[in-house]
């Protein structure tokens, strides 16, 4: 199925009749819904009789437009307007990586909403952190051309452009304070090369919450879908989903 937005964007969705709290589940920068976790997790939810959403961002999967085309507010636009419509109620918010990002962010702007945040591999900020690594050329690529890329393990090579980073520095989530009062779980792989283990621990250390908890798995990456890992996510959600 697919949602309009406010704005006009198409996404792509799947939607999940059953029990609450609902799981959203937020992808991954150049990943889509279709992703093993997001498969994984649905399954668990239908075996539970449980509510879940899952969706493209704009620019991803069989949504509209090109990624390039995006920013953070962009995406935190979409996923705002998607679960809004399509998953009212409390919900257990679910973020890979730049996933991780926006669900931060939503969880932050509206903490009565949440019932449960889960984060794999989250990345907040990761645009501040690739910019703090940048070459002469790489900033005279940006300024000139909008955009700059670099070789992925995934498939295509990753396209970053000037709005990604431009939105970026507007929805920092160490800019500010980040209380969490909804119990909330980071999983965090000790072998990803792309969210380093510190920044994962950076993170804990700036949450505020009565109730937040970090795990580290040894050996673990970028992807995290490993049956371990497929496990650890199920049995946080269903920790949370109460």
């Amino acid at each position: 199925m697919f949602h309009r937005t406010a704005s006009g964007r198409q996404l792509a969705c799947e939607r999940l009749e059953g029990q609450g709290p609902g799981v959203v589940f937020l992808h991954g920068f150049k990943s889509d819904m279709g992703g093993t976790k997001a498969i994984d997790l649905e399954a668990w939810c239908r075996d539970q009789g449980r509510a879940m959403l899952r969706f493209d961002l704009s620019g991803h999967g069989a949504s509209g437009g090109l990624v390039e085309d995006f920013g953070i507010g962009d995406w935190l636009e979409d996923a705002r307007d998607v679960i809004d419509t399509l998953a009212p109620g409390p919900q257990v918010l679910v973020g890979s990586s730049l996933g991780g990002w926006l669900a931060l962010l939503l969880a932050r702007a509206q903490p009565e909403r949440w019932a449960g945040l889960v984060t794999i591999a989250a990345a907040p900020d990761f645009t501040a952190r690739m910019q703090a690594g940048f070459t002469d050329q790489d900033r005279a690529a940006l300024a000139s051309e909008g955009r700059i890329t670099r070789p992925s393990e995934y498939g295509e090579d990753y396209v970053f452009s000037r709005r990604l980073f431009e939105q970026g520095a507007e929805n920092s989530v160490f800019g500010g304070p980040l209380r969490l009062p909804m119990p909330a779980r980071f999983l965090q792989g000790t072998a990803d090369a792309d969210v380093p283990m510190k920044d994962a621990l950076r993170l804990l250390s700036h949450a505020e919450g009565p109730d937040i908890r970090l795990a580290l798995v040894k050996d673990a990456d970028h992807r995290f879908s490993a049956p371990r890992e497929l496990r650890m996510i199920r049995e946080a959600v269903a920790e949370l989903a109460v």
